[in-house]
């Protein structure tokens, strides 16, 4: 199949929009399929329909595609059937099946396997990546570079944007070839930029972090977008950077509650500080209440610290910035409760949250918006990108933007109703509920309009030539 050398979405996007406002109902994509066997098709042409004898037919087959050449002996029809439509040279099933496996996050190993099992005819695995590098990868960068644009577009309208970012490992440990670095706008509960990064770009697995904030923040920059505030866990290259850059840096709530939760767990566990078990729900609470009702570092610390004065039933401080609890005074008969200054178990609990580096991260907790949906969007990259799958640089770069668009698409749906407008809600067990159930509302179905639109995509891109890379695979990234 003849290849041109060079592609750029930004040149072939009139193009492409124009071939796809041609596309109705009536086209390959949209056209219903079903699974029929082999013999019944045989029947259709083992008789002539002129002389009703006997004809000789011969097939071939390619992958999904079935042709069939019916001849009669005894007279002079013939008739060529095909079961799929011919696009170019390659028939339209093929490459239908390709682009739905891969769009859908599916794995082709997986889906061979059941095409196996019901013997079904599949093509071979060096076709589906032929068909991705041709068609369905230059597709997902063309929609990813529009939807993309769009929205720095209008990010950088905005006055002040507030940006939430973190990274995600391909692999557990640290030993990682590749990191997804994230920068969400926490408003919208949108995905503004995702750059992926190879350990050996930036000297190891541990700098990709601040290697994929640092390629973000250029993009940004370079678009116009007026940053208010990062929000990131207390990643210390990060730090760095965005201090010596002067953007206001806040740390996300859970990365550190989570952390602190850690260490009173393990103390709760050592001799003679049981106690401590009955006050950590209320601890983690405290973490939650003092970023969100805090408008300055120094306030944050005063409420923090009063934890400590709280467990042992004193609601008075020293600090003029939280001279007192604001909750009522109340009389409990459970004295035992309460920790008394002095003994182990509220020495090592003062320890570990008034050191100076607690008291630190403590000042910069984010009292708005937080980085929590981003551990959504994390689960929805292991549909498309699991980490038990080694994938190449441009087919996890394409997944990553695959899913990122799905989340942008579905990241903001409302809550489920019943026919009587009664809101639904779910149960679920968390890992960090320990056993505990949780109820949240349940959302209406997820959209995948944007894997029709890309299937369409990968239609237009074979019938019109427009989508065939003219450059190397790995140079598309480029054009980004």
């Amino acid at each position: 199949m003849e290849q041109e050398s060079m592609y750029d979405p930004a040149n072939t996007a009139t193009s492409l929009d124009s071939t796809l406002q041609l596309e109705d109902s009536s086209t390959p994509t949209h056209s219903s399929k079903y699974i029929v066997y082999e013999s019944c098709i045989m029947e259709l042409f083992s008789v002539c329909p002129v002389c009703t004898r006997v004809c000789d037919v011969r097939t071939q087959r390619l992958g999904t595609f079935l042709s069939v050449k019916q001849q009669c002996p005894h007279c002079t029809y013939t008739r060529h059937w095909n079961s799929q439509p011919i696009l170019g040279s390659t028939p339209a099933g093929n490459l239908h099946l390709s682009a739905a496996v891969y769009l859908n996050g599916a794995s082709f190993i997986q889906i061979e396997k059941v095409f196996n099992a019901m013997k079904l005819q599949l093509f071979r695995y060096e076709t589906f990546r032929r068909h991705a590098r041709a068609f369905i990868e230059p597709a997902v960068f063309h929609h990813w570079k529009v939807t993309r644009d769009a929205t720095l577009q209008r990010l950088s309208q905005e006055d002040k944007v507030i940006l939430g970012g973190d990274m995600r490992a391909d692999s557990p440990g640290h030993s990682a070839k590749y990191g997804s670095y994230t920068m969400m706008d926490l408003r919208t509960n949108t995905i503004v930029d995702i750059q992926l990064v190879q350990s050996n770009e930036v000297g190891g697995s541990n700098n990709m972090e601040k290697g994929g904030l640092t390629r973000s923040l250029s993009l940004l920059e370079s678009c116009g977008v007026n940053i208010d505030c990062i929000v990131t866990d207390r990643h210390p290259q990060v730090q760095k950077f965005l201090r010596e850059r002067n953007i206001t840096h806040y740390y996300d709530v859970w990365h550190f509650a989570k952390g602190i939760s850690k260490k009173l767990e393990a103390i709760s566990k050592q001799k003679d500080c049981e106690k401590l078990k009955k006050w950590m729900k209320s601890i983690n609470n405290h973490i939650y209440w003092t970023a969100a009702g805090s408008t300055s570092g120094p306030k944050r610390i005063a409420k923090w610290a009063a934890i400590l004065n709280h467990v042992r039933d004193v609601h008075t401080h020293e600090d003029p910035l939280y001279p007192k609890c604001k909750h009522a005074i109340r009389k409990t008969t459970d004295k035992s409760k309460w920790l008394q200054a002095g003994t182990p178990v509220f020495y090592k609990l003062e320890k570990a949250m008034t050191n100076k580096r607690t008291l630190k991260d403590v000042a910069k907790l984010s009292p708005h918006h937080q980085t929590s949906s981003l551990e959504p969007f994390h689960a929805v990259i292991l549909r498309f990108a699991p980490k038990n799958v080694v994938f190449p640089f441009i087919g996890m770069l394409c997944r990553l933007y695959l899913a990122a668009m799905h989340y942008n698409e579905n990241g903001n749906r409302p809550q489920a109703q019943t026919a009587e407008g009664v809101p639904l809600f779910k149960t679920s067990f968390p890992k960090s509920r320990k056993g505990e159930c949780r109820v949240k509302p349940q959302k209406t179905q997820p959209n995948f309009g944007n894997s029709e639109r890309m299937r369409r995509t990968t239609h237009a891109g074979i019938t019109t030539r427009i989508l065939r890379p003219k450059k190397p695979q790995h140079q598309l990234t480029n054009d980004l």
